[in-house]
């Protein structure tokens, strides 16, 4: 009989990847993955916050990741380097909240856990925000579909048709600090991008359709949350770091399979 505490950890991981699949589908559409990169970053002063406030980490995660998604937004609509933006903002909100947390005296804190994640000490509470997290997102991709995909072929299309792209733009936003809110736990602020981007990756070769790449990469996420948590168990491995290593195997074993879609 499984453990308590694995039973929870695979449930938190495949609550996640029920959102990580389709966002980090349109990740890859959109060429996001230093965007997801940057926001994923700036969680690290989002706990540093959490705890000199004493608010739950959760909140302040979700406060600094969106505060970082929009800022950059912002930025690209003005006309600054995509590219270099993302970079200065990315290491620089991970070196503030890493400098903040040097000041906690009073509060000990493991980065490591926040780094990397700590999958197995996730509680039922964190089990509960994650699947929530993870079915508002999952909501709010379904909401959308239509639109964001219109917007992700064809910006201007998607004018025609009476939508507007910004708008889209906001909800992968919103979407995105979401996840790295509820995933920081699970894999940590330095392995979520890759989280979002190889399932995604993975599923790129066998898909047809939008929504099948998208389902596929949720069913790839699932895979290298089993297929991680059972190595860490067996060779004692950090788990967070399995799972993306797991992932990472399944993608190389798709790619002889691409180009190979009717």
């Amino acid at each position: 009989m499984f453990d308590d505490f694995l039973v929870r950890a695979g449930l938190a991981g495949v609550g996640l990847t029920l959102a990580t699949g389709p966002l980090g589908s349109f990740v890859v559409w959109r060429r996001m993955a230093y965007f997801g990169d940057a926001t994923a970053h700036a969680a690290i002063l989002g706990v540093a916050l959490s705890f000199a406030f004493g608010l739950s980490v959760y909140v302040g995660t979700v406060a600094v990741a969106l505060g970082m998604a929009v800022t950059v937004a912002t930025l690209a609509g003005r006309g600054h380097a995509m590219d270099t933006m993302l970079g200065v903002l990315a290491h620089s909100a991970l070196a503030f909240g890493l400098v903040a947390v040097s000041f906690l005296t009073e509060v000990r804190v493991d980065l490591s856990a926040w780094l990397f994640g700590d999958i197995l000490a996730v509680s039922r509470t964190d089990l509960a925000v994650v699947w929530g997290g993870s079915a508002v997102v999952l909501a709010l991709l379904i909401w959308r579909w239509q639109a964001l995909l219109t917007s992700t072929v064809n910006e201007e299309l998607a004018q025609a048709a009476g939508l507007d792209p910004r708008r889209e733009r906001l909800v992968l936003t919103i979407a995105l600090a979401l996840v790295v809110a509820v995933a920081i736990k699970i894999v940590g602020a330095l392995l979520i991008a890759a989280l979002l981007i190889i399932p995604a990756a993975t599923a790129r070769q066998f898909a047809r359709t939008p929504e099948t790449m998208a389902v596929g990469a949720s069913l790839a996420g699932v895979g290298a949350v089993v297929l991680g948590l059972y190595a860490s168990l067996r060779v004692d491995t950090p788990a967070g770091p399995s799972i993306v290593t797991a992932a990472a195997c399944l993608f190389a074993a798709s790619l002889p399979f691409a180009g190979r879609r009717a």
